[in-house]
């Protein structure tokens, strides 16, 4: 099996830009606070501290981290500090997030909020940026965080989150394969309806930046071995950057079995407001972590 490849990648672009700021949210636990400054120390971020400032000092002060030349933003709760953090990001002093110990809700309701927050006119999605040992590329699998069972509309809005994000990741024109159970269309499985429905609307460019096709199973958007044994024709079988799938409980499903069974490693951004989000887990490797921040940066550094 092949060894991970893509996130020492990723780290590496980001070599040479200049330090995007972060606003942190709440960096109160030792995994929160001292993944904020491997950001930053490996040049990636500088980043604001936003939460309980005595919290954050004492455990700074436990963990050896020097604060000297950090911003603080003092916050008494979670709700709190996703308000001022989002409100550093609509002033520009911040021009990306970072979740630490605080629930997503809490983050993601501040974000959303329809006065305060960071909405745009394009729907909010996750995208998962998957090193799988087995794969030669990077592999964006979207939505598996965010949109439950999305419509036909708001797939469109996902992709094109995806799209820009292969962009500034360095994928000039990403393969999309937009998965279903199958290759052919039928109206009894509503994603082949939808692969049909978008691949036709790349077609008339109302998609562009990438190449589409679908529907297509998971097997023959990753192997053109399977796809070469079901006779399938297709620029994107064997070669996908991109998988769309059809709603979050599967992608969701999808990305873990690569994690755990797979030896993939997988970092995340939420794409769609005004700036790009970090979304850690507590079960988050420290490379995974690192990856994730490189990932917010470039997207950022491409706006």
């Amino acid at each position: 099996m092949a060894s991970l490849h893509v996130f020492d990648g990723l780290v590496a672009r980001c070599q040479g830009l200049q330090r995007v700021p972060f606003a942190v949210v709440a960096p109160t636990t030792d995994v929160a606070l001292s993944g904020a400054f491997s950001a930053a120390s490996s040049g990636l971020i500088e980043p604001i501290l936003v939460g309980d400032e005595n919290r954050i000092r004492g455990l700074a002060a436990e963990l050896d981290i020097d604060l000297s030349k950090v911003r603080l933003v003092d916050a008494p709760d979670e709700l709190e500090a996703a308000n001022r953090a989002v409100a550093l990001c609509r002033e520009g002093s911040a021009r990306g997030l970072m979740k630490g110990a605080l629930h997503t809700d809490t983050l993601m309701h501040a974000v959303l909020d329809p006065k305060g927050g960071l909405k745009t006119t394009r729907r909010v999605s996750h995208v998962f940026v998957i090193d799988a040992p087995a794969y030669p590329r990077p592999l964006l699998v979207t939505d598996a965080a965010i949109n439950i069972y999305p419509t036909l509309e708001e797939k469109v809005d996902i992709l094109k989150n995806a799209i820009e994000l292969a962009h500034a990741l360095g994928i000039p024109t990403p393969n999309v394969a937009i998965l279903s159970a199958i290759e052919t269309v039928s109206p009894k499985i509503e994603s082949t309806v939808d692969a049909a429905a978008l691949c036709k609307m790349a077609d008339r460019r109302q998609i562009t930046g990438a190449v589409l096709d679908g529907p297509l199973a998971f097997d023959t958007a990753v192997s053109a071995e399977a796809a070469a044994i079901k006779q399938l024709v297709s620029p994107v079988a064997g070669v996908a950057d991109i998988l769309l799938v059809p709603d979050l409980e599967s992608g969701n499903m999808l990305a873990k079995q690569l994690e755990y069974l797979g030896g993939a490693e997988l970092a995340g951004v939420v794409l769609g407001a005004r700036v790009p989000i970090v979304l850690t887990s507590r079960s988050d490797s420290a490379r995974a972590r690192l990856a994730s921040c490189a990932v917010a940066v470039l997207r950022a550094a491409a706006e």
